[in-house]
Order: structure tokens, then sequence, then C-alpha cells
């Protein structure tokens, strides 16, 4: 539509310009500042499975993410491959009988050598092991840091969705207000309403609006964290579209000991402290390999450096282990064996006891939510209308028009967090066990 309206007023433009350059140079100086402040923020709204699309597709954390994986898989093939064989030719320099520099032919003394070195110890195979687990350990990152930011975007955008309705609240009290406000300037000084009820109102309605301030700035920062989530511009602003029957889910339909196996089986955190375990045994083993020394076969033929020309021989070669056997290497890679079950243990312990208080914050919220009386907040409209009717009529007093008013917004408010709280707890089971065992 913008686009629509910017070629319109461009064929203005060259209608004008026709007619009076002037014009058209005021025009011009006008129409960048136009259209910034049309295009300045887009209203968008949006479901979870489209976030999490979106999501998905453009987040440059899991793009750089996966390229890292894809990196860490190439190394595969590297640790796979074998020592390239090595050639040596020597040629005397100076031949002192003839007197020439780098004398070429059948008389000159040349030297040739090709050798190989064999990796024992099957030191390229343990090699490989580590190049898989590494490989493993970096698709378990990326799933960890899948599971961390979804559960981000999908906390974001439910504290966007309740804080919208709570300012929605807000703002039909401020506007209310505001009405009232109004009606008291028009009789003013007529000795209608006194001037402290004015004064009353007044101040009610600026403790609305600093409020109503307050959780606008929430939501500002909540839909600034939702664009980097799915890396938007910040002209974006978001509406997020909820389904009604969130709230009927059961938190007990799914048991202790099946949310404890989930985690046991899908926490990316535990996956990676069995992986670094896991690369902690096998650089041990690798370590000890390393202690054997590799040997070195060569082929060798000398033109006339012997005793009898194109001389033909074997060679062998292999490092004494006398003074290096990689002791300082073998057991820092023991001590890491160590320090990795402990931290392994620790992570288990530490699902544990998340997913058993996860789920105890669950029932809580979930009991809270069932005491709520839900069907309260539609009749507001209609009571909320009355109130201010017999109020403007004199047929109740200001203290009685300012406690409802107060009284329904503290009920809307705290509604809306216990809500929110609910949703939240379920995000955190399904966060804690690694599993959506609570689908939005």
């Amino acid at each position: 539509m913008l686009c629509t309206i910017n070629r319109k007023i461009m064929a203005l433009v060259q209608k004008i310009s026709k007619q009076n350059s002037f014009i058209l140079l005021i025009v011009f100086a006008w129409f960048p500042f136009w259209a910034f402040a049309t295009s300045k923020q887009d209203t968008l709204k949006i479901n979870l499975a489209n976030a999490e699309k979106t999501f998905m597709d453009s987040n440059l954390q899991i793009i750089a993410q996966k390229l890292n994986v894809d990196a860490t898989r190439a190394l595969i093939i590297q640790a796979k491959l074998y020592p390239n064989p090595n050639f040596n030719f020597t040629q005397a320099a100076y031949h002192p009988e003839t007197n020439k520099w780098f004398e070429l032919g059948a008389d000159a003394e040349e030297a040739y050598q090709v050798s190989q070195l064999i990796v024992l110890s099957h030191k390229i195979k343990k090699q490989v092991h580590i190049a898989e687990s590494n490989y493993k350990l970096a698709e378990d990152n990326l799933y960890d840091l899948l599971r961390t930011l979804k559960y981000g975007l999908r906390s974001t955008f439910y504290n966007i969705y309740y804080l919208q309705q709570t300012a929605k609240v807000y703002q039909e009290e401020i506007d209310a207000l505001k009405k009232v406000v109004a009606a008291y300037k028009e009789v003013q000084g007529k000795g209608y309403v006194a001037e402290s009820e004015i004064v009353q109102v007044q101040a009610q309605l600026y403790s609305l609006q600093s409020e109503y301030q307050g959780v606008i700035d929430n939501i500002n920062d909540q839909e600034s964290q939702f664009r980097l989530f799915l890396q938007t511009k910040p002209n974006f602003y978001y509406i997020p579209e909820v389904n009604n029957t969130l709230m009927d889910q059961d938190v007990t339909t799914v048991s202790i000991k099946t949310l404890l196996d989930s985690a046991e089986a899908h926490r990316t955190d535990l996956m990676i402290a069995r992986d670094n375990l896991l690369l902690a045994h096998q650089n041990y083993t690798l370590q000890k390999a390393l202690a054997v020394p590799d040997l070195t076969v060569g082929l060798n033929l000398d033109r006339h450096g012997s005793y009898y020309t194109d001389f033909n021989s074997l060679s062998l070669g292999i490092d004494i282990p006398i003074f290096n056997r990689n002791q300082g290497n073998i057991k820092n890679a023991r001590i890491l064996v160590d320090y990795n079950k402990a931290d392994l243990e620790l992570t288990e312990k530490t699902t544990d006891e998340q997913v058993a208080r996860g789920l105890q914050k669950a029932i809580d919220a979930d009991r809270l939510y069932k005491e709520m009386d839900t069907g309260f907040s539609h009749h507001f409209d209609r009571l909320a209308k009355e109130m201010l009717d017999n109020y403007m009529k004199r047929n109740v007093n200001l203290l009685t028009f300012l406690t409802f008013y107060d009284s329904y917004k503290q009920n809307v408010v705290q509604f809306n967090t216990i809500l929110n709280n609910k949703v939240a707890a379920l995000e955190s089971l399904n966060y804690l066990t690694g599993t959506d065992f609570y689908n939005k």
C-alpha cells in the first residue's frame, strides 16, 4: 500500500514540476520525512507456529551454529587421512675432481629417498572417534541452543500477549477518567462539583497514566527481545494471537516419572555432559597411544655415494621413548575424565531437582488459576459503563467510583499475571524435560 501511495505522490510531483520548479524542491525536501513517518511502525498479528517458523528460518545464532556443525563434520574427513609420503632428492653441489658445480650426468652424485610414516597403536582410528564425538557434541550444542532460544521465544510471546491485555484495561480506565475530567472542566467554577473532587479524579488519572506507561515500557522491551529472536526490523510491532483453549490443559496428565524419564532421554545439557565424558575417555586413550612412537620406512638410492654404484637400501626409523613418553598429557587426560564424571553426575542431579520443582510450580499455578473467577472480566464493560453513568448522575459517590475502577484494575492485572504464570510453568516443564508435553 505504501508503494502505491508513493507512486501517486511521484506522479503528482512530475505534474507539479512542469508548473513550478520551486514547489518541486519543497516537495522533495518534505517527501523523505513523510515516507519515514508513514512506514515508521508495522503492526503484525502473529501466532506461535508462525513465530517459530520465522525464528527457525531467520535467527542468526541458529544459522551460525548450523555452520559450526558442518565445519566440525569436515574434521572427520581430515582425521581419517594418513600422513603423506615424503620424497627427498640430494645432489652434490661441487665436484672437486672436475671443479664443476651441480654436475649432471652419469658420473654425478645423486641420491633419492622415498619415506612413509607408519602410524602405530591405532592412532588414526582413535582420532576419527574423537572427531566423530566432536561432531556429535556440536550437534547437541545446536539442539541445546534451539531448546533455550525456543523457550525464550515462547516466554516472550506470552509475556507480550498478557501485558497487552493488561494495557487494554489501563487504557479503558484512563479513557473513562478523561471523560470525567473533561465533563468537570466544562462546569468548573459554577459550583456543581467541588474542586477537591476534581483534584482526586485527576490524581487518580495521573496515577493510572504513570502505571500504564510502565506497562507500555515493559511491552516495548519484550517486543524488542521478540524482534531479536525473529531477526526482524525495529519498526515491527507484534500482536500475539493465543488459542483460547490454552488454559484447559491439565498439568497432572503427565506423571513425575514420565517427566524425569523424558529429561533423562532428551535434555540436551545432559547429552552435552555425556559427550564431554566420552570425549575425555577417548582423549585419554589417544594420549596413551601417542606415547608409542611411530615408524618411518624409507627406500633409498645413492648413485655414487657408496663403495659401489647405485647403492639401494631400506631404512627404518623410530623414536626411542626415553625422555618424552607423553606423561603430562596422559595425566591431564586422566584427571579430565574424573572431572567430567563429576560434572555429569551434578548435571543429572540438577536435572531431577529442576523437573520436580518445575512440576510443583506448575501444579501451584494451575490450582491458583482454577480458584479465579474467570467470568468476572466478561461483565466489566457493562459494569464499568453503569458505574460511570451512575457517578455522572451523582447516584454513587466519588469514593465508590474510584474504588470500583481501582479494584477492577487490580483484579485484571492479577488475573493476567496468574494466566501468564500458568503458561510460563507449562513452558518451563517443556524446557526442563526437553519434550513438548504441553502443546500450545
